[in-house]
């Protein structure tokens, strides 16, 4: 067999179809993911004097990022208020998502969809400013609590703190913690709940031990969909947070665009990725464990 028949052979395997579908992908991906990533790793190992950048390797700025307690005490709490905001979310999301799956007749599910996206119709800035006016010290809350008589004075601790943030960032993510979950809830089949009633269980037992486990996938989605994102979140800190709502993000668009020391911004981007990816491998470890149970 001449070399250009098996070359056209090999074109038209099912190898060759599966590389020419996935090359497009493969190729966006590498181009708006691996290189930009691969660009940032290499500007954490450089220096920079106001607009010059000296691309001599070094460990300056990682030393600098590790011994600096700023920096530390940013990604301590960037991983606090994220943590936070992934639990207050997945724990009122849940509730929902059952809700819908289990009780909503089927008709009527996908309005209740439709429903639950409604926050992506508003603009990410508009929510924040709205929730802005509704924490505010003259806001919706306040004047609220107090015309009933509940309070005195106005409370000071829901605006320019890290409980603003959690807040806020709950609403605007509440969608993507809704909507995996909902899918798992809806992949269990019913006829193992049933079968735990008829077998003595009550309902409290059932869901512990069959709904739960078998809705974990939607959990675990859910948790990293909100995790990952909100812990770079640099928007509703700069705008909620105060000076005791600010994270790591804020500190890395100041390197950025104010203090023109791109490689140091780059070296706290790497360090907050690296935190990210250690807590989500380590949550989703935990998760197979405790799924797969006691040996």
């Amino acid at each position: 067999m001449s070399l250009g028949s098996r070359w056209r052979r090999m074109m038209r395997s099912e190898g060759a179809n599966g590389l020419a579908l996935v090359s497009p992908a493969a190729l966006y991906a590498i181009l708006l993911l691996a290189v930009p990533l691969c660009v940032i790793f290499a500007f954490s190992f450089w220096t920079q004097d106001y607009l010059t950048i000296d691309r001599t390797w070094t460990l300056k700025n990682y030393t600098e990022a590790f011994t600096e307690p700023l920096y530390g005490e940013l990604l301590r709490r960037s991983i606090l208020i994220s943590g936070s905001v992934t639990l207050v979310t997945v724990v009122l999301a849940f509730p929902i998502a059952y809700f819908v799956s289990f009780y909503v007749a089927p008709e009527r599910k996908s309005l209740w969809i439709f429903l639950i996206t409604i926050p992506f119709w508003t603009s990410y800035l508009i929510r924040v400013f709205l929730w802005k006016v509704i924490l505010g010290y003259n806001g919706v809350i306040n004047t609220s609590l107090q015309g009933v008589g509940i309070i005195e004075e106005p409370l000071t601790f829901i605006l320019y703190n890290a409980n603003a943030v959690v807040i806020t960032l709950a609403h605007a993510f509440a969608p993507f913690a809704i909507l995996p979950i909902f899918v798992a809830l809806e992949k269990i089949d019913r006829s193992l709940i049933e079968a735990s009633l008829d077998l003595g269980e009550n309902r409290v037992t059932t869901f512990l031990r069959v709904t739960l486990p078998l809705a974990m996938p939607g959990v675990v989605a859910a948790v990293l969909i909100v995790f990952i994102p909100t812990i770079g979140d640099y928007v509703t800190p700069r705008l909620v947070g105060g000076p005791d709502g600010l994270m790591i993000a804020n500190m890395i668009q100041t390197q950025f665009l104010k203090l023109n020391n791109a490689p140091m911004g780059a070296t706290l981007a790497i360090i907050a990725m690296a935190s990210v990816t250690v807590i989500a491998l380590a949550f989703v470890g935990l998760n197979r464990r405790f799924l797969r149970g006691p040996k």
